[in-house]
């Protein structure tokens, strides 16, 4: 089945402006080392997040003062931190990622993850992909309840890790 978009409008579809609500997320093991995730990695939980914050990198900047340069100080990179990650979904009765965070928090420190997070365009289509290495949670906030209440219980997951990737989107 032919495509039925032209390349000119295929072009202007990449430079278009992605909305924030569409996006996946998925998690995998991940080795505590450095060692590459296997590529056949079984996925441990995806779901429909309906919140995701945090995606977030900082450099902080090493200023070093030269001798006889009065105007200004030479900027040099300095080390990258990384925010904490939040992810907020509808609850459901699936205890998966309450059974990470109790598994890490009970003494399974090197249990860690792999998370990806997909942007998707109005085709349904990866375009962006970051991932999370070795993550781990640090705090689950269950959904809070009100007898007067008659919205969605919303559960929060919120993960430590070691490094921010901006990752090709495999077929495109």
């Amino acid at each position: 089945m032919a495509d039925p978009l032209t390349q000119e409008e295929k072009e202007r579809l990449d430079y278009a402006p992605l909305h924030v609500f569409r996006f996946h997320v998925s998690f995998r093991k991940q080795a505590l080392g450095h060692a590459p995730a296997s590529t056949t990695a079984v996925p441990i939980c995806q779901g429909a997040f309906s919140e995701c914050t945090g995606l977030e990198a900082t450099m902080e900047p090493k200023v070093i003062k030269v001798g006889g340069s009065n105007y200004g100080a030479a900027q040099r990179a300095g080390p990258v931190t990384f925010a904490t990650v939040v992810l907020k979904r509808g609850m459901t009765q699936t205890r998966d990622l309450w059974n990470w965070f109790s598994m890490v928090g009970g003494g399974a420190y090197a249990y860690r993850l792999m998370v990806e997070i997909e942007m998707r365009n109005a085709r349904d289509e990866a375009v962006v992909r970051w991932a999370l290495r070795r993550a781990m949670p640090v705090k689950f906030k269950a959904a809070d309840l009100n007898a007067k209440g008659n919205e969605v219980g919303i559960e929060e997951l919120h993960l430590a890790h070691e490094g921010l990737v901006l990752l090709p989107v495999s077929g495109g």
